[in-house]
Protein backbone atom coordinates (compact mmCIF):
# COMPACT_ATOMS: atom_id res chain seq x y z
CA UNK A 1 0.00 0.00 0.00
CA UNK A 2 1.00 3.65 -0.34
CA UNK A 3 3.21 5.75 1.91
CA UNK A 4 1.38 8.96 2.75
CA UNK A 5 2.75 12.09 4.43
CA UNK A 6 0.29 14.52 6.00
CA UNK A 7 1.34 18.11 6.68
CA UNK A 8 -0.35 19.47 9.79
CA UNK A 9 -2.60 17.91 12.42
CA UNK A 10 -5.77 19.97 12.06
CA UNK A 11 -9.19 18.31 12.08
CA UNK A 12 -9.42 18.00 8.28
CA UNK A 13 -5.93 16.53 8.01
CA UNK A 14 -6.57 14.05 10.82
CA UNK A 15 -9.91 13.06 9.28
CA UNK A 16 -8.09 12.21 6.06
CA UNK A 17 -5.29 10.42 7.92
CA UNK A 18 -7.68 8.13 9.84
CA UNK A 19 -9.60 7.17 6.70
CA UNK A 20 -6.42 6.52 4.73
CA UNK A 21 -4.96 4.38 7.50
CA UNK A 22 -8.13 2.25 7.61
CA UNK A 23 -7.72 1.74 3.86
CA UNK A 24 -4.34 0.11 4.58
CA UNK A 25 -1.95 2.95 3.82
CA UNK A 26 1.05 3.91 5.96
CA UNK A 27 0.35 7.44 7.23
CA UNK A 28 2.71 9.83 9.01
CA UNK A 29 1.63 13.29 10.17
CA UNK A 30 4.22 16.08 10.57
CA UNK A 31 3.00 18.97 12.74
CA UNK A 32 5.05 22.14 13.25
CA UNK A 33 3.62 22.82 16.73
CA UNK A 34 3.65 20.66 19.83
CA UNK A 35 0.02 19.57 19.60
CA UNK A 36 -2.82 18.60 17.27
CA UNK A 37 -6.15 20.24 16.45
CA UNK A 38 -5.11 23.27 14.42
CA UNK A 39 -7.61 26.06 15.04
CA UNK A 40 -9.51 23.87 17.52
CA UNK A 41 -7.48 24.98 20.51
CA UNK A 42 -7.93 25.42 24.23
CA UNK A 43 -6.77 27.97 26.78
CA UNK A 44 -6.69 26.81 30.41
CA UNK A 45 -5.75 28.60 33.60
CA UNK A 46 -6.63 28.28 37.30
CA UNK A 47 -9.16 25.53 36.64
CA UNK A 48 -10.94 27.50 33.90
CA UNK A 49 -10.91 26.23 30.30
CA UNK A 50 -12.01 27.90 27.07
CA UNK A 51 -12.30 26.87 23.42
CA UNK A 52 -10.13 29.25 21.39
CA UNK A 53 -11.59 28.22 18.04
CA UNK A 54 -15.13 27.15 17.20
CA UNK A 55 -17.47 26.88 20.16
CA UNK A 56 -20.31 24.74 18.79
CA UNK A 57 -20.57 21.77 16.46
CA UNK A 58 -22.93 21.86 13.49
CA UNK A 59 -23.70 18.87 11.25
CA UNK A 60 -22.35 16.25 13.69
CA UNK A 61 -23.27 13.63 11.07
CA UNK A 62 -19.92 14.40 9.42
CA UNK A 63 -17.99 13.13 12.46
CA UNK A 64 -20.44 10.33 13.11
CA UNK A 65 -19.60 9.09 9.61
CA UNK A 66 -15.86 9.43 10.30
CA UNK A 67 -16.09 7.31 13.44
CA UNK A 68 -18.33 4.70 11.81
CA UNK A 69 -15.92 4.35 8.90
CA UNK A 70 -12.76 4.17 11.02
CA UNK A 71 -13.58 1.96 14.02
CA UNK A 72 -16.07 0.12 16.17
CA UNK A 73 -16.76 2.88 18.70
CA UNK A 74 -19.30 5.43 17.41
CA UNK A 75 -18.81 9.14 18.01
CA UNK A 76 -21.18 9.25 21.00
CA UNK A 77 -19.05 6.66 22.81
CA UNK A 78 -15.99 8.89 22.39
CA UNK A 79 -17.47 12.34 23.18
CA UNK A 80 -20.59 13.67 24.85
CA UNK A 81 -22.95 15.56 22.52
CA UNK A 82 -25.79 17.75 23.77
CA UNK A 83 -28.18 19.81 21.66
CA UNK A 84 -28.11 23.48 22.64
CA UNK A 85 -31.65 24.71 23.35
CA UNK A 86 -32.42 27.47 22.83
CA UNK A 87 -30.00 27.55 19.94
CA UNK A 88 -29.34 31.22 20.64
CA UNK A 89 -30.71 34.24 22.45
CA UNK A 90 -30.54 37.43 20.38
CA UNK A 91 -30.32 40.83 22.06
CA UNK A 92 -30.96 43.60 19.53
CA UNK A 93 -29.82 47.21 19.73
CA UNK A 94 -33.35 48.46 20.52
CA UNK A 95 -33.61 46.18 23.56
CA UNK A 96 -35.71 43.47 21.90
CA UNK A 97 -34.89 39.92 22.97
CA UNK A 98 -35.76 36.67 21.24
CA UNK A 99 -34.82 33.08 22.06
CA UNK A 100 -34.66 30.86 18.96
CA UNK A 101 -35.20 27.12 19.48
CA UNK A 102 -32.80 24.49 18.18
CA UNK A 103 -33.72 22.98 14.81
CA UNK A 104 -37.41 23.94 14.90
CA UNK A 105 -38.63 26.07 12.03
CA UNK A 106 -42.16 26.35 13.44
CA UNK A 107 -40.76 27.31 16.84
CA UNK A 108 -38.50 29.93 15.26
CA UNK A 109 -41.39 31.47 13.32
CA UNK A 110 -43.50 31.63 16.48
CA UNK A 111 -40.68 33.12 18.55
CA UNK A 112 -40.00 35.85 15.98
CA UNK A 113 -43.68 36.72 15.71
CA UNK A 114 -43.96 37.00 19.48
CA UNK A 115 -40.85 39.12 19.91
CA UNK A 116 -40.78 41.26 16.74
CA UNK A 117 -44.45 41.48 15.82
CA UNK A 118 -46.91 39.61 13.63
CA UNK A 119 -45.50 38.82 10.19
CA UNK A 120 -41.84 38.79 11.21
CA UNK A 121 -41.81 35.02 11.57
CA UNK A 122 -43.56 34.51 8.24
CA UNK A 123 -41.02 36.70 6.43
CA UNK A 124 -38.18 34.74 8.03
CA UNK A 125 -39.86 31.45 7.12
CA UNK A 126 -40.31 32.56 3.50
CA UNK A 127 -36.64 33.51 3.42
CA UNK A 128 -35.66 30.05 4.70
CA UNK A 129 -37.74 28.48 1.92
CA UNK A 130 -35.68 30.35 -0.66
CA UNK A 131 -32.49 29.51 1.25
CA UNK A 132 -33.44 25.83 1.03
CA UNK A 133 -33.59 26.13 -2.75
CA UNK A 134 -30.03 27.46 -2.76
CA UNK A 135 -29.02 24.62 -0.40
CA UNK A 136 -30.60 21.97 -2.62
CA UNK A 137 -28.87 23.39 -5.70
CA UNK A 138 -25.41 23.53 -4.17
CA UNK A 139 -25.27 20.85 -1.46
CA UNK A 140 -23.66 18.10 -3.53
CA UNK A 141 -21.20 20.15 -5.62
CA UNK A 142 -20.17 22.32 -2.66
CA UNK A 143 -20.10 19.72 0.12
CA UNK A 144 -20.21 16.13 -1.04
CA UNK A 145 -18.35 16.00 -4.34
CA UNK A 146 -14.82 16.99 -5.39
CA UNK A 147 -14.72 20.47 -6.84
CA UNK A 148 -15.34 20.18 -10.59
CA UNK A 149 -12.50 20.81 -13.00
CA UNK A 150 -14.55 23.68 -14.39
CA UNK A 151 -16.11 25.48 -11.41
CA UNK A 152 -17.69 28.16 -13.61
CA UNK A 153 -21.28 26.96 -12.94
CA UNK A 154 -20.68 27.50 -9.22
CA UNK A 155 -19.84 31.15 -9.93
CA UNK A 156 -23.52 31.78 -10.70
CA UNK A 157 -25.83 32.91 -7.89
CA UNK A 158 -28.12 30.02 -6.83
CA UNK A 159 -30.31 31.99 -4.42
CA UNK A 160 -33.79 32.50 -5.97
CA UNK A 161 -34.15 36.01 -4.61
CA UNK A 162 -37.19 38.16 -5.16
CA UNK A 163 -36.64 41.00 -7.57
CA UNK A 164 -37.43 44.46 -6.27
CA UNK A 165 -37.61 48.03 -7.53
CA UNK A 166 -38.64 49.67 -10.76
CA UNK A 167 -35.58 48.36 -12.55
CA UNK A 168 -36.21 44.81 -11.31
CA UNK A 169 -32.63 44.44 -10.17
CA UNK A 170 -31.82 40.99 -8.77
CA UNK A 171 -30.65 40.59 -5.21
CA UNK A 172 -26.92 39.85 -5.24
CA UNK A 173 -25.70 40.32 -1.65
CA UNK A 174 -26.88 39.06 1.71
CA UNK A 175 -27.34 42.64 2.95
CA UNK A 176 -29.78 43.21 0.10
CA UNK A 177 -31.71 40.13 1.16
CA UNK A 178 -32.14 41.67 4.60
CA UNK A 179 -33.24 45.05 3.27
CA UNK A 180 -35.54 43.93 0.45
CA UNK A 181 -36.99 40.67 1.77
CA UNK A 182 -36.91 40.74 5.57
CA UNK A 183 -37.85 44.44 5.87
CA UNK A 184 -37.11 44.74 9.57
CA UNK A 185 -33.75 45.97 10.86
CA UNK A 186 -33.80 43.33 13.59
CA UNK A 187 -34.40 40.49 11.14
CA UNK A 188 -31.67 41.94 8.93
CA UNK A 189 -29.34 42.04 11.96
CA UNK A 190 -30.22 38.40 12.70
CA UNK A 191 -29.26 37.43 9.15
CA UNK A 192 -26.09 39.53 9.28
CA UNK A 193 -24.99 37.81 12.49
CA UNK A 194 -24.97 34.41 10.78
CA UNK A 195 -22.73 35.77 8.02
CA UNK A 196 -20.30 37.43 10.43
CA UNK A 197 -20.07 34.26 12.53
CA UNK A 198 -18.62 32.49 9.48
CA UNK A 199 -16.29 35.39 8.65
CA UNK A 200 -18.32 37.04 5.88
CA UNK A 201 -19.24 40.71 5.62
CA UNK A 202 -22.97 40.80 4.69
CA UNK A 203 -22.37 43.85 2.50
CA UNK A 204 -20.17 41.82 0.15
CA UNK A 205 -21.26 38.21 0.84
CA UNK A 206 -23.37 36.75 -1.98
CA UNK A 207 -27.05 36.04 -1.45
CA UNK A 208 -26.12 32.35 -1.46
CA UNK A 209 -24.79 32.87 2.09
CA UNK A 210 -28.45 32.34 3.01
CA UNK A 211 -27.50 28.65 3.26
CA UNK A 212 -25.62 29.41 6.51
CA UNK A 213 -28.65 30.21 8.69
CA UNK A 214 -30.60 27.50 6.85
CA UNK A 215 -27.96 24.92 7.76
CA UNK A 216 -27.83 25.89 11.44
CA UNK A 217 -31.57 26.20 11.91
CA UNK A 218 -32.27 22.94 10.09
CA UNK A 219 -29.58 20.63 11.47
CA UNK A 220 -29.07 22.22 14.87
CA UNK A 221 -26.21 23.23 17.16
CA UNK A 222 -24.42 20.89 19.55
CA UNK A 223 -22.13 21.26 22.57
CA UNK A 224 -19.30 18.79 23.00
CA UNK A 225 -18.73 17.90 26.64
CA UNK A 226 -15.43 19.38 27.79
CA UNK A 227 -15.47 21.78 24.85
CA UNK A 228 -14.68 21.24 21.20
CA UNK A 229 -11.10 20.42 22.08
CA UNK A 230 -12.53 17.09 23.29
CA UNK A 231 -13.56 16.37 19.69
CA UNK A 232 -9.98 17.02 18.55
CA UNK A 233 -8.80 14.66 21.31
CA UNK A 234 -11.17 11.95 20.09
CA UNK A 235 -10.14 12.28 16.43
CA UNK A 236 -6.46 12.19 17.43
CA UNK A 237 -7.02 9.02 19.49
CA UNK A 238 -8.90 7.43 16.60
CA UNK A 239 -5.92 8.15 14.35
CA UNK A 240 -3.56 6.60 16.88
CA UNK A 241 -5.71 3.46 17.11
CA UNK A 242 -5.51 3.18 13.34
CA UNK A 243 -1.68 3.33 13.60
CA UNK A 244 -1.24 6.83 12.24
CA UNK A 245 2.18 8.13 13.34
CA UNK A 246 2.46 11.73 14.58
CA UNK A 247 5.70 13.72 14.63
CA UNK A 248 5.32 17.04 16.49
CA UNK A 249 7.53 20.15 16.56
CA UNK A 250 8.61 19.32 13.02
CA UNK A 251 7.85 21.90 10.31
CA UNK A 252 7.74 20.85 6.67
CA UNK A 253 9.83 23.21 4.56
CA UNK A 254 9.26 21.86 1.08
CA UNK A 255 7.18 19.42 -0.95
CA UNK A 256 9.50 17.32 -3.08
CA UNK A 257 8.72 16.80 -6.75
CA UNK A 258 9.84 13.97 -9.02
CA UNK A 259 8.72 13.26 -12.56
CA UNK A 260 6.07 15.95 -12.35
CA UNK A 261 4.34 14.81 -9.14
CA UNK A 262 4.72 15.09 -5.37
CA UNK A 263 7.27 12.57 -4.11
CA UNK A 264 7.69 13.46 -0.43
CA UNK A 265 8.69 16.33 1.84
CA UNK A 266 11.77 18.01 3.24
CA UNK A 267 11.64 18.70 6.95
CA UNK A 268 13.22 21.53 8.90
CA UNK A 269 16.87 20.61 9.29
CA UNK A 270 17.09 19.08 5.83
CA UNK A 271 15.80 15.51 6.34
CA UNK A 272 13.75 14.20 3.41
CA UNK A 273 10.84 11.78 3.63
CA UNK A 274 9.68 9.93 0.54
CA UNK A 275 5.98 9.42 -0.07
CA UNK A 276 3.57 8.24 -2.75
CA UNK A 277 1.08 10.96 -1.82
CA UNK A 278 1.26 14.15 0.24
CA UNK A 279 -1.78 15.61 2.01
CA UNK A 280 -1.49 19.15 3.32
CA UNK A 281 -3.79 20.45 6.04
CA UNK A 282 -1.87 23.72 6.36
CA UNK A 283 -3.51 26.98 5.22
CA UNK A 284 -3.15 26.92 1.44
CA UNK A 285 -1.99 30.58 1.18
CA UNK A 286 0.82 29.88 3.67
CA UNK A 287 2.10 26.98 1.56
CA UNK A 288 2.71 29.34 -1.34
CA UNK A 289 3.77 32.28 0.83
CA UNK A 290 6.39 30.19 2.64
CA UNK A 291 7.47 28.47 -0.60
CA UNK A 292 6.59 25.01 0.70
CA UNK A 293 4.87 24.65 -2.67
CA UNK A 294 6.18 26.59 -5.64
CA UNK A 295 3.69 28.58 -7.69
CA UNK A 296 4.71 29.93 -11.04
CA UNK A 297 2.99 33.30 -10.60
CA UNK A 298 5.19 34.60 -7.82
CA UNK A 299 3.31 36.20 -4.92
CA UNK A 300 -0.13 35.34 -6.28
CA UNK A 301 -1.75 32.09 -5.24
CA UNK A 302 -4.23 30.22 -7.40
CA UNK A 303 -7.35 30.40 -5.23
CA UNK A 304 -9.47 33.28 -4.10
CA UNK A 305 -11.31 32.23 -0.93
CA UNK A 306 -9.95 34.86 1.46
CA UNK A 307 -12.58 36.63 3.56
CA UNK A 308 -10.27 39.31 4.97
CA UNK A 309 -11.68 38.72 8.44
CA UNK A 310 -10.33 37.21 11.63
CA UNK A 311 -11.62 36.66 15.14
CA UNK A 312 -10.91 38.21 18.51
CA UNK A 313 -11.68 35.96 21.46
CA UNK A 314 -11.96 37.18 25.04
CA UNK A 315 -11.83 34.49 27.72
CA UNK A 316 -13.51 35.63 30.95
CA UNK A 317 -12.99 33.90 34.31
CA UNK A 318 -15.89 34.80 36.58
CA UNK A 319 -16.59 34.29 40.27
CA UNK A 320 -20.11 33.25 41.19
CA UNK A 321 -22.33 30.53 39.73
CA UNK A 322 -24.13 30.63 36.41
CA UNK A 323 -27.73 31.77 36.97
CA UNK A 324 -30.48 29.18 36.50
CA UNK A 325 -32.06 30.83 33.45
CA UNK A 326 -28.76 31.47 31.59
CA UNK A 327 -28.57 30.25 28.00
CA UNK A 328 -25.61 28.63 26.27
CA UNK A 329 -25.25 31.14 23.42
CA UNK A 330 -26.24 34.81 23.29
CA UNK A 331 -25.69 37.07 20.29
CA UNK A 332 -25.47 40.71 21.36
CA UNK A 333 -26.00 42.80 18.25
CA UNK A 334 -23.93 45.87 17.43
CA UNK A 335 -24.85 49.14 19.11
CA UNK A 336 -23.21 52.55 19.23
CA UNK A 337 -19.96 51.48 17.62
CA UNK A 338 -19.69 48.27 19.63
CA UNK A 339 -19.28 45.09 17.60
CA UNK A 340 -21.74 42.22 17.38
CA UNK A 341 -20.44 39.60 19.78
CA UNK A 342 -21.28 35.99 20.55
CA UNK A 343 -21.26 35.05 24.22
CA UNK A 344 -20.87 31.36 25.07
CA UNK A 345 -21.78 30.21 28.58
CA UNK A 346 -21.74 26.40 28.52
CA UNK A 347 -23.10 24.69 31.63
CA UNK A 348 -20.16 22.29 31.66
CA UNK A 349 -18.35 21.35 34.90
CA UNK A 350 -15.25 20.39 32.89
CA UNK A 351 -14.73 24.05 31.92
CA UNK A 352 -14.79 25.65 35.38
CA UNK A 353 -13.03 25.07 38.72
CA UNK A 354 -16.29 24.40 40.58
CA UNK A 355 -19.94 25.40 40.76
CA UNK A 356 -19.06 28.78 42.28
CA UNK A 357 -17.27 29.95 39.13
CA UNK A 358 -18.03 30.28 35.42
CA UNK A 359 -16.06 30.29 32.17
CA UNK A 360 -17.42 32.68 29.52
CA UNK A 361 -16.08 33.03 25.98
CA UNK A 362 -16.81 36.15 23.91
CA UNK A 363 -15.98 36.30 20.19
CA UNK A 364 -16.25 38.91 17.46
CA UNK A 365 -15.35 38.85 13.77
CA UNK A 366 -13.14 41.73 12.65
CA UNK A 367 -11.22 42.97 9.68
CA UNK A 368 -7.66 41.76 10.14
CA UNK A 369 -5.32 44.63 10.93
CA UNK A 370 -1.68 43.77 11.75
CA UNK A 371 -0.25 45.67 14.68
CA UNK A 372 -3.60 46.88 16.01
CA UNK A 373 -3.99 47.44 19.76
CA UNK A 374 -6.76 44.96 20.52
CA UNK A 375 -7.25 45.82 24.22
CA UNK A 376 -9.69 48.72 23.57
CA UNK A 377 -11.61 46.50 21.17
CA UNK A 378 -11.73 43.78 23.84
CA UNK A 379 -13.09 46.38 26.29
CA UNK A 380 -16.00 46.99 23.91
CA UNK A 381 -16.58 43.25 23.57
CA UNK A 382 -16.69 42.82 27.35
CA UNK A 383 -19.06 45.77 27.66
CA UNK A 384 -21.40 44.18 25.11
CA UNK A 385 -21.15 40.81 26.88
CA UNK A 386 -22.36 42.55 30.05
CA UNK A 387 -25.82 42.67 28.47
CA UNK A 388 -25.85 38.86 28.42
CA UNK A 389 -24.13 38.15 31.76
CA UNK A 390 -25.66 39.84 34.82
CA UNK A 391 -23.06 41.55 37.01
CA UNK A 392 -20.20 40.63 34.68
CA UNK A 393 -17.93 43.52 35.65
CA UNK A 394 -18.25 42.77 39.38
CA UNK A 395 -17.75 39.03 38.86
CA UNK A 396 -14.64 39.29 36.68
CA UNK A 397 -11.50 37.65 38.08
CA UNK A 398 -9.34 37.97 34.97
CA UNK A 399 -9.52 37.92 31.20
CA UNK A 400 -7.34 36.65 28.37
CA UNK A 401 -7.51 38.27 24.93
CA UNK A 402 -6.68 36.24 21.83
CA UNK A 403 -6.18 38.12 18.57
CA UNK A 404 -5.77 37.32 14.86
CA UNK A 405 -2.01 37.56 15.46
CA UNK A 406 -2.28 34.65 17.91
CA UNK A 407 -4.16 32.64 15.31
CA UNK A 408 -1.49 33.46 12.71
CA UNK A 409 1.28 32.29 15.02
CA UNK A 410 -0.47 29.01 15.84
CA UNK A 411 -2.04 28.06 12.50
CA UNK A 412 -0.18 29.99 9.77
CA UNK A 413 -3.07 32.30 8.82
CA UNK A 414 -4.60 35.24 10.70
CA UNK A 415 -7.84 35.04 8.77
CA UNK A 416 -10.62 32.58 9.42
CA UNK A 417 -11.60 30.73 6.23
CA UNK A 418 -15.30 30.64 5.49
CA UNK A 419 -17.24 27.76 3.96
CA UNK A 420 -17.47 27.58 0.18
CA UNK A 421 -20.23 29.73 -1.28
CA UNK A 422 -21.58 29.75 -4.81
CA UNK A 423 -22.01 33.00 -6.70
CA UNK A 424 -19.71 35.99 -6.20
CA UNK A 425 -18.04 35.19 -9.55
CA UNK A 426 -16.45 32.15 -7.92
CA UNK A 427 -14.29 34.25 -5.59
CA UNK A 428 -15.53 32.38 -2.50
CA UNK A 429 -14.60 28.93 -3.73
CA UNK A 430 -11.62 27.53 -1.81
CA UNK A 431 -8.75 25.53 -3.23
CA UNK A 432 -9.71 22.24 -4.84
CA UNK A 433 -8.66 19.12 -2.92
CA UNK A 434 -6.43 18.14 -5.85
CA UNK A 435 -3.59 20.65 -6.01
CA UNK A 436 -1.98 21.84 -9.25
CA UNK A 437 0.84 19.37 -8.49
CA UNK A 438 -0.26 15.75 -9.01
CA UNK A 439 0.08 13.66 -5.88
CA UNK A 440 -0.40 16.67 -3.56
CA UNK A 441 -3.82 17.11 -1.94
CA UNK A 442 -5.34 19.84 0.21
CA UNK A 443 -7.50 19.12 3.27
CA UNK A 444 -8.88 21.36 5.99
CA UNK A 445 -10.63 24.72 6.17
CA UNK A 446 -8.64 26.39 3.38
CA UNK A 447 -9.63 23.75 0.85
CA UNK A 448 -12.89 22.48 -0.62
CA UNK A 449 -15.52 22.65 0.88
CA UNK A 450 -14.09 25.42 3.08
CA UNK A 451 -13.97 26.52 6.70
CA UNK A 452 -15.89 25.24 9.69
CA UNK A 453 -15.59 21.98 11.63
CA UNK A 454 -18.13 20.09 9.54
CA UNK A 455 -16.61 21.33 6.29
CA UNK A 456 -13.10 20.40 7.44
CA UNK A 457 -14.30 16.87 8.19
CA UNK A 458 -15.86 16.68 4.73
CA UNK A 459 -12.60 17.78 3.13
CA UNK A 460 -10.81 14.89 4.84
CA UNK A 461 -13.37 12.45 3.47
CA UNK A 462 -13.01 13.87 -0.05
CA UNK A 463 -9.20 13.68 0.00
CA UNK A 464 -9.29 10.09 1.24
CA UNK A 465 -11.76 9.20 -1.50
CA UNK A 466 -9.61 10.78 -4.18
CA UNK A 467 -6.53 8.84 -3.05
CA UNK A 468 -8.22 5.50 -2.41
CA UNK A 469 -10.60 5.44 -5.37
CA UNK A 470 -8.70 7.70 -7.77
CA UNK A 471 -10.42 8.86 -10.92
CA UNK A 472 -13.48 6.75 -10.11
CA UNK A 473 -14.32 8.77 -6.99
CA UNK A 474 -17.46 10.85 -7.47
CA UNK A 475 -18.11 11.98 -3.92
CA UNK A 476 -19.64 10.99 -0.62
CA UNK A 477 -22.78 8.89 -0.61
Amino acid sequence: MARIVVIGAGLGAMAAAARLAVAGHTVTVYEKTSTYGGAVGRFARDGFAFDTGPGLLHLPAVYRDLFVKTGKEPLEECVSLTQVDPAARHLFADGTRVDLPNASRAGTVAALDAALGAGAGERWGDFLTRAREAWDRTRRPLLEEPQPADPAPLAREPYPALKAGLLRRPTTTLAQVGTRELRDPRLAALLDAYAWSYGFDPATAPASAAVLPYMEQTFGSWHVGGGLRALADAVYERCRKRRVEFVFDTPVEDVLEKDGRAAGVRLAGGETVEADHVVSGAPVPSLYRDHVVEWEHGDDWPHHQVTGTGRVTVCLALRGPREADAVHRTVVHAEGGRPTVTVLRPDDPALRPDGDHESVTVTATVRTSPGQDWEPFADGMAEAAGRAVPGLAERLLWRQVRTPEDVLRETGAAEVPGPALAGARGLLLPAANRSPLPGLYFAGGWSHPGGGLAHAGMSGALVAGLIVEGADFRGSQ
